[in-house]
């Protein structure tokens, strides 16, 4: 099976650190022209000026429809439609749900579900504008989480939001099912980026790795050929999917 990511135009969300960052040197090593977009301007100019002339860096903030519509604009004058969509941008608010603060829970139902939602539709309007029912090649993939299907103490907010992401998933595969855009959803596991801050090096997060079925957590590494398949051409006849790659964390 061929991952290839050749001709492919791609736009990424949150792609100044963790998973975004990771998934633009992933799409340029296999052939993509990556649109990053994220609010820290100085690290996506950064990562766009490391991988050269395939790669784009748009201040981009997913809580705006305007600043979507606005990184869109950007990506089609200087490559072309957008084919390939990663909505990966997103935020936690740790606390029990009697302490989060009213505004704190706003900022992550509007970066992590409202972003999601603005993102993936903007790309599938314009996909479906330029004609893509004749082809098929519309790829969104969604980025959730294990915790969508978890049960924990001060995550209950961050856990709702990646729940309402696999199932807006299945809902946009479902609405988009004859336009020729296929949806997915990605739940990483416990991986250690940036949004995990020290968290696994402290005694809490010591005991939640000896808790895993392999006591280990997931490498960054292990999305690398999930994403690739669900954003390539071989993923032709997969829609609507959530895909959950997590080493058996939430068995």
């Amino acid at each position: 099976m061929q991952l290839s990511m050749d001709g492919r135009i791609a736009l990424i969300t949150g792609a100044s650190s963790g998973f975004g960052a990771h998934f633009a040197r992933l799409f340029v090593r296999e052939g993509a022209r990556v649109v990053i977009g994220a609010r820290r301007t100085d690290r996506i100019q950064a990562l766009a000026d490391e991988l050269g002339d395939k790669a784009l860096a748009v201040a981009m903030d997913v809580t705006s429809e305007a600043s979507i519509q606005a990184a869109y604009d950007a990506a089609e004058a200087h490559f072309g439609t957008v084919d390939t969509v990663i909505a990966n941008a997103g935020i936690s608010a740790d606390g029990r749900s009697t302490e989060v603060s009213a505004a704190d829970l706003a900022s992550l139902v509007a970066t992590n579900f409202n972003g999601v939602y603005l993102t993936a539709r903007e790309g599938a309007k314009r996909m479906i504008a330029a004609g893509f029912k004749d082809h098929g090649r519309g790829r969104i993939v969604l980025i959730g989480s294990i915790t969508a299907e978890l049960t924990a103490q001060g995550d209950a907010a961050y856990a709702a939001t990646k729940a309402g992401v696999a199932h807006l998933g299945r809902q946009f595969a479902r609405e988009w099912v004859r336009q020729g855009v296929n949806v997915n959803t990605i739940q990483p596991g416990y991986i250690q980026t940036e949004i995990a801050g020290d968290w696994f090096q402290t005694e809490g997060g010591q005991r939640q790795i000896a808790a895993f079925h392999r006591r280990r957590l997931c490498p960054i590494e292990a999305l690398d050929a999930p994403l690739l398949f669900l954003s390539g051409d071989a993923s032709h006849y997969v829609t609507g999917a959530t895909l959950t790659v997590d080493d058996g964390q939430v068995l």
